[in-house]
């Protein structure tokens, strides 16, 4: 077993698809490689997976399929929040099932993020956005297919529904789903408009939101999410404007 500790500094930014299926294996990959530039790794089940991992790799981001023969989804996640060097990788399963026994189910075994299918690129992108360099406003512009003056109004209107959010933060966490609802759209935003690492965080605040105990106060958590998004959406703009 190699003994390089998960995510050195000079580790590529790979990305491990699990699934028996090789259809929806292959569908994953495809959306995956939709949203950057990652290399892009498959196992054909849990074991095929647990020989790699054993075997050194080290990837950024593992999406895994729940229900596979050999070794399971959730027994393969169990293993890996059980190793010293792997513990730290995130690990999001994705199955056909969404009741909230699974999902639960899931995050007590340490699930970091959980992707129904029918895949969607949307489910993927917050958990792959993160993972990547920060887009610069040129290369954003330049992938929408707009110039600078629009992406500066972009980032404005995206400016306000931040702002919004902070300020009706309280009321808005009362309404879990509601709450969710909006972190995705910001999120999303985010993601578009090449954000990478703020889109990350607000959709990490959106899954803990589910998976907090009713007596959790998420105020916090939540309000670094959004405080990190304005943050980066300020420095776009100040390079915008200063160029």
């Amino acid at each position: 077993m190699s003994s390089t500790p998960y995510n050195t500094p000079a580790a590529p930014v790979q990305v491990l698809v699990v699934d028996d299926d090789v259809v929806s294996r292959m569908m994953l990959m495809h959306l995956v490689d939709t949203c950057g530039r990652f290399e892009i790794l498959e196992a054909e089940d849990g074991a095929d997976a647990w020989r790699q991992l054993e075997g050194g790799l080290r990837p950024s981001l593992v999406f895994c399929d729940l229900r596979m023969p050999h070794l399971s989804g959730t027994d393969l996640l169990v293993r890996v929040k059980a190793h010293p060097q792997l513990a730290g990788m995130p690990f999001v399963l994705v199955s056909a099932a969404n009741d909230g026994a699974t999902m639960s189910e899931a995050a007590a075994l340490g699930a970091d993020g959980y992707v129904v299918k029918p895949f969607r690129v949307e489910s993927l992108r917050p958990w792959l956005a993160g993972l990547g360099p920060a887009e610069a406003p040129r290369d954003s512009a330049r992938r929408l297919g707009i110039d600078l003056a629009r992406l500066a109004l972009y980032l404005g209107g995206l400016a306000r529904q931040l702002d919004e959010a902070v300020a009706g933060l309280d009321a808005l966490l009362r309404d879990t789903p509601s709450a969710r609802a909006r972190l995705a759209r910001l999120q999303e935003g985010c993601a578009t408009l090449g954000l990478y690492t703020a889109a990350a965080r607000l959709a990490q605040a959106g899954e803990a939101l589910v998976q907090a105990d009713a007596e959790v106060d998420m105020t916090a958590q939540v309000a670094a999410a959004l405080a990190e998004a304005r943050g980066a959406v300020k420095r776009q703009t100040a390079w915008l404007e200063a160029g």
